[in-house]
């Protein structure tokens, strides 16, 4: 890492950084790499996000790693995997959900649309990274054994996308855009406009709660009697947007939020956390003066709490090191 880097100073909006302890060391310097070496001894686990070979050229590969500590889990999170023809190349999130398959099921019928980078670089990457982790440490404690694990994103995406893999090999699924039940050609299962600009969602799929949206919203035009007749979904969806259009979010809410009519509005990222029901069960927090996401998913025994706002970069490493039993000798810190 850079000086310049190192130096960066805290910022509570960095959500993502909160609760840890941060610790910068110049991979450049053997003395690093040794105080590294002593980390990796005492963990659980390891996981790194660099391009396949740059952990080996570092001497801090898996091969060195697991020398150290055999029952160490190493993980390894890429865009690609660290192994075939795009192992080294650069990407991003939409390169990778692009090449699983799922940027093609996205989004209207006329483009794909990127699904922001919670589809890849979130859930696709990260959370899988951290399955494989907990895996991977629970399997080393029963058996003594450390792995590598090797997190791709690109099938990260694949595998969340593996139940439309078997809805196409089922024959429910039609491999185009828009032309499904849940990817916005159903009038039953998509968003509308209101009277004020705003938007609400729909997903009333089982009979009964779309019956029953039928009645709370007083539509009875007999085209909407048969729910799952493709030809008429076109004609549906036009009705049915010209009914949202009558009435505000706020009406619709009234009329249709809480009941099983499979109802929600749609809300900004600055209204969410004012929402009723977010605000009850305390799903946002404000941290420093920032609103974000409470800690998930909640633990009976061990519930989650955010230990403290982001740190500056660098700023627990000698703090940290001490804790680990590591010592830092004559190593220089921002």
């Amino acid at each position: 890492m850079s000086s310049a880097s190192i130096a960066r100073a805290s910022q509570p909006s960095n959500v993502t950084d909160r609760g840890r302890r941060s610790v910068a060391l110049d991979l450049k310097s053997p003395e690093a790499i040794q105080i590294c070496l002593s980390l990796i001894e005492r963990a659980d686990a390891l996981f790194e996000g660099f391009r396949p070979g740059v952990m080996e050229r570092l001497g801090l590969g898996p091969d060195v790693a697991l020398a150290r500590n055999p029952k160490l889990v190493y993980g390894r999170l890429t865009g690609w995997g660290q192994t075939g023809p795009l192992a080294h190349a650069a990407g991003h999130d939409i390169n990778y959900i692009a090449l699983s398959g799922a940027l093609h099921a996205i989004g209207p019928e006329a483009k794909p649309a990127p699904p922001l980078n919670v589809v890849g670089d979130f859930g696709g990457g990260s959370l899988y990274m951290a399955l494989g982790l907990l895996a991977g440490v629970i399997h080393a404690r029963e058996t003594g054994e450390g792995q590598v694990v090797d997190c791709a994103v690109t099938e990260g995406a694949a595998s969340l996308m593996a139940l439309f893999y078997s809805f196409i090999a089922q024959g429910f699924w039609r491999d185009e855009r828009e032309a499904n039940i849940i990817d916005g050609a159903a009038p039953f299962y998509d968003t509308y406009q209101c009277a004020d600009g705003a938007w609400i969602s729909l997903g009333p799929i089982e009979p009964q709660f779309y019956a029953l949206l039928l009645e709370k919203a007083g539509i009875d035009d007999p085209i909407f009697q048969n729910q799952r007749d493709r030809a008429l979904w076109p004609a549906q969806k036009e009705k049915l947007a010209a009914i949202f259009a009558k009435r505000t979010r706020d009406e619709w809410c009234a009329l249709l939020e809480g009941t099983d009519a499979c109802f929600a509005p749609v809300l900004s990222l600055k209204e969410a956390p004012q929402h009723p029901h977010n605000r009850a069960r305390e799903s946002f927090i404000e941290l420093d003066g920032i609103t974000q996401p409470a800690p998930a998913p909640r633990f009976s025994r061990t519930p989650g709490a955010v230990q403290g706002p982001p740190p500056a970069l660098g700023a627990h490493t000698l703090e940290a090191l001490a804790d680990w039993g590591v010592d830092a000798g004559s190593l220089k810190t921002p």
